[in-house]
């Protein structure tokens, strides 16, 4: 078993149930036994925002017999020096509003909205990115799981974690003597995504917790790795995600963050904005009866920071050696940055 201690800074406004670990909710039909059979949840603790962490959680990971893949790295780009003087914002100082897709919302309504939109898809939500990738988002995952280069026994924190396909593939990496800890700061995402583990037979259990990736409740030096897929362009605040991340993280480990970016070919552009604004609707229309969000997805995308933004946001963040390498002619980018 391996200690885990929590920082005592989880937002209340975030989450609908900040503070409080997952409780095991079931489908209809799944017996109550199975689920603590397999998945035990991380206490987090609803304390005020005192800046020193005061109590720590004792969990239990067990090595799983998930498949080891790797993908193609697409080209690669890098910054060899952090410039902690030049931090970059996506806000001026004075705006009180951010966007959410091409609106412009109060920040503090940005969190609850886009949980709307994933409790809407959280059903369909993995058929929809088989669909809308044609697949390729697993070779994207693998690939990010490969440049993470775990070894056993090594710490990780998975960020906006879904359904769990980053936790299903670092899991057998670290083996019984490590720990993956799967987090999202939606409550339907971590509870489809819980029990898609346990539908697909996984008989050991895995650390969970609803958290806000802008205020992790865990101590400073934590983990090897932090993870985050798809979720950094839903976060509010991604500067001081990218400062959270940081902390958490031990001397020598570094973040990974898998992000659709900016395609780096021209000539695609129109067709992948057709794609995206078109075609993209009207699938999330035909299966999860949602056009909505998948309208928003779009928006979002294109809202956030390209390669050399994001990179340079890390840099500001006290991430240090910051790259990136791009995937699928720039529709996605991973971005690795170290603390030292």
């Amino acid at each position: 078993m391996v200690d885990l201690k929590v920082h005592p800074t989880l937002s209340q406004a975030a989450a609908p149930e900040s503070g409080a670990s997952v409780t095991d909710r079931l489908r209809p039909g799944r017996p109550q036994s199975s689920l603590h059979g397999c998945i035990h949840g991380v206490s987090v603790t609803d304390v005020p925002d005192s800046g020193a962490p005061t109590h720590g959680t004792r969990a239990t990971v067990t090595q799983f017999s998930a498949p080891r893949h790797s993908g193609t790295v697409g080209n690669h780009h890098r910054q060899p020096v952090a410039n902690r003087n030049a931090p970059v914002t996506t806000q001026t100082p004075d705006d009180d509003t951010i966007d959410f897709g091409y609106q412009r919302v109060p920040r503090g309504e940005k969190a609850a909205r886009v949980g709307e939109v994933f409790r809407s898809v959280a059903g369909r939500y993995d058929l929809m990115n088989d669909l809308m990738s044609a697949g390729l988002h697993r070779l994207w995952k693998r690939q990010t799981v490969a440049m993470a280069r775990l070894r056993p026994g090594q710490r990780v924190l998975d960020l906006a974690a879904g359904t769990g396909d980053l936790v299903e593939l670092m899991a057998p990496k670290v083996g019984r003597e490590g720990q993956v800890v799967m987090t999202d700061i939606n409550e339907a995402m971590l509870t489809e995504g819980r029990n898609r583990l346990i539908d697909a037979g996984w008989l050991r259990p895995i650390d969970h917790a609803q958290v806000n990736a802008e205020h992790l409740p865990f101590a400073s030096g934590s983990f090897d790795r932090v993870t985050i897929a798809f979720g950094l362009r839903n976060v509010t605040d991604k500067e001081q995600a990218l400062r959270e991340m940081r902390r958490v993280l031990k001397p020598g480990g570094f973040a990974l963050v898998l992000e659709f970016s900016q395609l780096y070919i021209k000539a695609l552009r129109p067709v992948y904005d057709a794609y995206s604004f078109q075609v993209l609707p009207r699938m999330g229309k035909l299966v999860t009866n949602d056009a909505d969000s998948y309208r928003y997805l779009a928006e979002s995308i294109r809202m956030h920071p390209d390669q050399a933004t994001l990179r340079d946001m890390m840099l500001g963040a006290g991430l240090e050696d910051c790259d990136y390498t791009n995937m699928s002619g720039g529709v996605v980018a991973i971005h690795r940055g170290y603390r030292y």
